[in-house]
């Protein structure tokens, strides 16, 4: 790992160099290629992936994962070690509980709530006011 004022690079396992920048807020790695409001909390240990986009006063917590291509909204809270997967949208004032797993394509309606180690199936709908808390059901994840 090389760190640059801010910046942080490293090899996959594939070999490619990839690069974050340091979250002015939290301190959390940010893709260069990823948009993250400078009011939003990046943990120190959270990654923004790229195509990512993260709206003001939410949080992402220790060890989270903000994958390829997720949307999210404005005051959302994730919880700690949370993947958030590719093309996952959730909306504003939503909440993520710490080491919930929400596959890819997940739709998290504002204010919806998805319980602590919740595993959210891929292409799953959460639906606002209600608390996801099992998995396999397209309308309840």
């Amino acid at each position: 790992m090389v760190r640059k004022a801010g910046r942080v690079e490293f090899e996959d396992d594939s070999g490619r160099v990839v690069r974050y920048d340091r979250h002015p807020n939290g301190g959390g790695l940010v893709s260069p290629r990823a948009v993250v409001d400078p009011d939003a909390s990046i943990a120190p240990t959270a990654y923004v992936e790229e195509g990512a986009h993260v709206g003001r006063r939410t949080t992402v917590g220790e060890g989270s994962w903000v994958d390829q291509g997720v949307s999210v909204g404005v005051g959302v809270r994730v919880g700690g070690n949370v993947h958030l997967g590719p093309g996952t949208w959730v909306g504003d004032h939503a909440r993520i509980g710490s080491r919930a797993k929400v596959g890819a394509g997940v739709v998290v309606e504002p204010g919806a709530h998805v319980g602590p180690d919740t595993l959210v199936p891929d292409g799953a709908l959460v639906t606002g006011g209600r608390d996801a808390r099992t998995a396999g059901r397209r309308d309840a994840a």
